[in-house]
């Protein structure tokens, strides 16, 4: 059997107040023409379909568009939710997809219950696990302790193995001798931070409390592949427990982080072989840092006109309206830091600045020196600054 493992579509996001239903919609189309040209079985979404529990109404076409390509090319699909969506708005149809070949795990109650496919060595148990948010579970386990997530999955992948464990030793037939046993394989889908993983920074929602959250690896065993969502970078856990990552860039943190998915093979034993499938990028991400003259006159930075930019400056004194002339020569320059070098010599802290000035003027000179990196008044800023100062003084005079 063949398995394409994706996650984290979050269909809505915006990158820097942009759109990217496009975008996305442009990577899921090359998703599904993958799909069908390598004779992949089974697809995997391991949460966070959507970016938020009430999504716009321009965002169900692209999933609609998506899982109907996904079935026309033979593909069955497996969806859980993940801590961005709603539970109830994505698995409000999964009774009527299930029957088209879309099984949508929502119902924390569902746990431990596999979706059963058959190949030709025989069936593969597909464990969905939505994600678990202890105070709203806690109900659906009463006698169970769930103070935190990893204590609900730890719980959720006790009643994986259970339940495993009872349908690998109706497989077996003693009498044959242990070779008989028929192994049940299986696959664990969860939408969780495991051990080992590294955020990107403000990508993904937290859903760690003080660090307790972290799902330790030893949670997964028992089945033969982990499928896992959540954090939007490629990650190999070991060789049955990854991450593929998210499809598209929504913050340039990631933008060296490959996108793709993985594709999982199983054989009559259980897991074969993950191979990682690169999916297109419709736009690149890059990051420029110079002077906003260098930005704007190297020849060197033309090539990066087409891809979203992250202008980081490093004037002494912050230009005058940089992003509207950064975007007339980089049109998807989509955010700017000031970052000017850092002073030599002079170490005096602001305070110490105000204190050695023994005029009006030097205090301004102060003040400029300090926020422009060591940069005072210019010379026709002293003089513009005297005369301000000098009338003022006389209107106080006169006053």
């Amino acid at each position: 059997m063949r398995i394409l493992h994706t996650s984290d579509w979050h269909i809505g996001r915006t990158f820097h107040g942009h759109s990217t239903l496009d975008a996305l919609a442009e990577v899921l189309d090359a998703l599904v023409e993958e799909v069908r040209t390598r004779e992949i079985d089974v697809v995997i979404v391991a949460g966070d379909v959507f970016d938020s529990a009430t999504p716009s109404a321009a965002c169900y076409p692209v999933l609609s568009t998506a899982l109907s390509g996904l079935r026309a090319a033979g593909a069955k699909v497996l969806i859980t939710s993940g801590n961005h969506d709603s539970a109830a708005r994505l698995g409000f149809m999964a009774e009527f997809t299930r029957d088209a070949g879309i099984h949508i795990i929502t119902d924390p109650a569902t746990v431990g219950t596999p979706v059963v496919i058959e190949d030709a060595h025989g069936p593969v148990l597909f464990y969905g696990i939505p994600y678990l948010e202890p105070s709203i579970v806690r109900a659906q386990w009463p006698a169970v302790t769930l103070r935190t997530q990893a204590q609900a999955l730890e719980h959720a992948m006790s009643l994986v193995r259970h339940d495993l464990a009872v349908r690998r030793a109706e497989g077996t037939d003693a009498s044959e001798g242990p070779e008989a046993r028929t192994a049940a394989r299986s696959v664990a889908i969860s939408h969780c931070f495991a051990a080992g993983t590294a955020p990107s920074p403000g990508v993904e929602r937290d859903i760690q409390s003080g660090g307790i959250d972290v799902v330790p690896l030893s949670t997964f065993d028992g089945p033969d592949y982990i499928a896992l969502g959540h954090i939007h970078g490629r990650a190999e856990l070991s060789e049955r427990i990854r991450y593929c990552g998210a499809p598209l860039f929504f913050s340039f943190s990631e933008q060296h982080k490959a996108r793709g998915a993985w594709i999982v093979e199983l054989d009559a034993t259980g897991l074969a072989s993950v191979e990682w499938l690169a999916l297109p990028v419709p736009r690149a991400l890059v990051t420029l840092t110079g002077t906003l003259d260098e930005l704007l006159e190297r020849e060197e930075y033309a090539q990066h006109t087409d891809a979203w930019v992250c202008a980081v400056l490093t004037d002494a004194v912050p230009p005058i309206d940089p992003m509207r002339k950064l975007q007339a020569r980089f049109p998807w320059c989509a955010t700017l830091m000031l970052k000017p070098p850092a002073r030599e010599g002079d170490d005096r802290d602001y305070g110490a600045r105000v204190r050695a000035a023994t005029s009006d003027l030097e205090l301004v000179d102060a003040f400029l020196e300090h926020v422009r990196a060591g940069a005072g008044l210019s010379d026709a800023e002293r003089d513009i600054v005297g005369e301000v100062l000098e009338e003022h003084t006389s209107a106080a005079v006169l006053a």
